[in-house]
């Protein structure tokens, strides 16, 4: 078994930052497909949502088969805040005017059988990743209306949610009524994955990392190194699913958000998560909010880990502050609510808003009815990645569950066509910007450091030049339905503005729904014009 522990290899991360989570880590083993295989099921994707799914399907008795293109939770789970909750992106008295309200009740239930659920596989097959049930406390943004607060308590209660109302929120610097969420919780969640993989081998599972799917279909799929897997039933679990081109980038919308981890002394504030209602200023579709928890960290210091200040991915021109700058902008908003001490941390990660406030889990649309996709987690993805190990499995067992219907990737109602013309529309602009592009440098101008569109041979590409002055040169042409690629200085990474891609700086991708690496110049000599 090799261990490779580099922080700058794209396999570990999905950027140039390290969170806590992965930090915290001390092994990656590297353990590639090297043979051909058959199988009941094979899942592509090793973070929450895959692992969960295959951890359920081996309890039903189903041979599973994981695979990873880099290691176990180097997506978006090794770079979450990891609260689990009954407590939504969505305002329950918003998904009541969509769903109705027996529908927001399942909701609801779906979030804290989660929660249960993951309780209870911790306990059963004694993981120590620190799950802890603790209360959630949302309270008023300025921007938000007086009365949402009250609308909302409303709303929950009716969907079955337990909570209740507070005059003051423990641990805030100042004085703030909120709502109390009960029985949420939070944990680990590297930690508990990982056990998860423990209990899928032990039952028989076998779990593949390094090992990337470069073509997938209704019969399995074909590694990049050319193995096979043939399974029965075949899961893509990949945060965008890798295997869906055209027809899920009409239903979600990628954000970045970020996250800062600061030290606060033992003792100061209670275990608790915190969340505010939102900036209606910003964004009157998608509010991004501010959520908070708590965690150990040493014997001196918790871990205060506040996350916020979301944008539409490679899209900062809401407040003009670019991606590297969003941590300051965080860290000013933490320290005027909380008593925190020394930033030790900072890392982002990626979140697909769907349009209609909850995900998608079940067959993928225009395919056939054996192949299954997890997607649109939008901050709720610790509880979604959780229960879709439950949906999934029943829906491969043939088995009646009363949640297909809701969380079906097939649903489409009137409202929804308005919002996938607009994401249609904002595509169209983002390939028009590419063919009439007139930002482009010169390929002397890419300083250490720095990186730029540059024009070679006609054609335009992504041009980063490394601290040492290492030139990286990759196609700007995003692999999955070519749009052009911007430069995300924080990740250090090329981001697509259509549909959230993202690729290293090296063109590795590391973000669906591009399957396929950038074409990489890097070894080229830029005056060959062999580009």
């Amino acid at each position: 078994m090799e261990i490779n522990n580099t922080p700058n290899d794209p396999r570990i991360t999905a950027g140039k930052n390290i969170s806590y989570w992965t930090d915290s880590q001390f092994a990656f083993p590297k353990t590639p497909l090297t043979e051909n295989l058959e199988t009941d099921v094979v899942i592509v994707g090793g973070g929450l949502a895959g692992l969960s799914i295959a951890y359920c399907l081996s309890l039903s008795g189903k041979k599973v088969v994981v695979v990873e293109d880099g290691f176990i939770g180097s997506g978006e789970t090794g770079r979450t805040t990891a609260h689990l909750v009954t407590a939504l992106d969505h305002r329950y008295y918003d998904l009541e005017k969509i769903f109705g309200e027996e529908k927001t009740k399942l909701i609801a239930q779906s979030h804290q059988v989660a929660i249960d659920f993951v309780e209870q596989t911790v306990h059963q097959e004694k993981i120590d990743c620190e799950f802890e049930r603790v209360k959630g406390y949302l309270f008023l943004h300025p921007s938000d209306k007086e009365g949402s607060l009250g609308k909302e308590f409303e709303a929950a209660g009716k969907a079955g949610v337990k909570i209740r109302e507070e005059e003051e929120v423990p641990g805030l610097l100042y004085p703030q009524k909120a709502l109390c969420f009960l029985n949420q919780a939070q944990f680990h969640p590297l930690n508990y994955i990982n056990g998860l993989c423990k209990a899928i081998e032990k039952m028989g599972g076998k779990v593949y990392t390094c090992t990337h799917a470069s073509k997938i279909n209704h019969q399995g799929i074909t590694t990049s190194d050319k193995f096979t897997v043939k399974a029965k039933h075949i899961v893509v679990a990949t945060n965008f699913p890798v295997n869906n081109l055209y027809t899920m980038f009409s239903k979600q919308y990628p954000y970045r958000t970020y996250v800062i981890g600061a030290l606060v002394k033992k003792g100061t504030l209670p275990n608790a998560l915190w969340w505010d209602t939102g900036d209606f200023s910003k964004n009157t579709k998608y509010q991004p909010y501010h959520y908070v928890r708590l965690h150990p960290y040493n014997d001196l210091f918790d871990l205060l880990i506040s996350g916020g200040e979301d944008h539409p991915t490679a899209e900062t021109s809401d407040t003009h502050v670019p991606e590297e700058n969003r941590y300051r902008v965080l860290e000013a908003w933490t320290r005027n609510h909380f008593p925190i001490g020394e930033m030790v941390y900072r890392w982002s990660g990626q979140v697909l808003a769907p349009m209609d406030g909850i995900g998608f889990i079940g067959r993928n649309p225009l395919d056939h009815d054996n192949v299954y996709i997890v997607t649109g987690d939008s901050g709720n993805g610790m509880t979604q990645c959780s229960f879709a190990g439950l949906l999934i499995t029943d829906l491969i067992n043939g088995k009646e569950n009363k949640w297909e219907k809701l969380y079906s990737p097939l649903r489409f109602t009137f409202k929804e066509s308005g919002v996938a013309l607009k994401l249609v529309a904002e595509d169209l602009k983002n390939v028009l910007k590419k063919w009439f592009y007139t930002g482009s440098v010169e390929l002397s101008e890419i300083k250490n450091g720095t990186a730029g569109i540059v024009k070679l041979d006609g054609k335009k590409c992504g041009a980063y030049r490394d601290e040492s002055g290492k030139l990286f040169l990759v196609s700007a042409e995003c692999t999955h339905l070519k749009c052009m690629v911007l430069w995300n200085n924080d990740e250090k990474s090329w981001d697509c503005p259509c549909h959230g891609s993202r690729f290293s700086y090296r063109g590795k991708v590391i973000n669906g729904p591009a399957n396929f690496d950038l074409p990489s110049y890097t070894d080229a000599d830029p005056d060959s014009k062999s580009f």
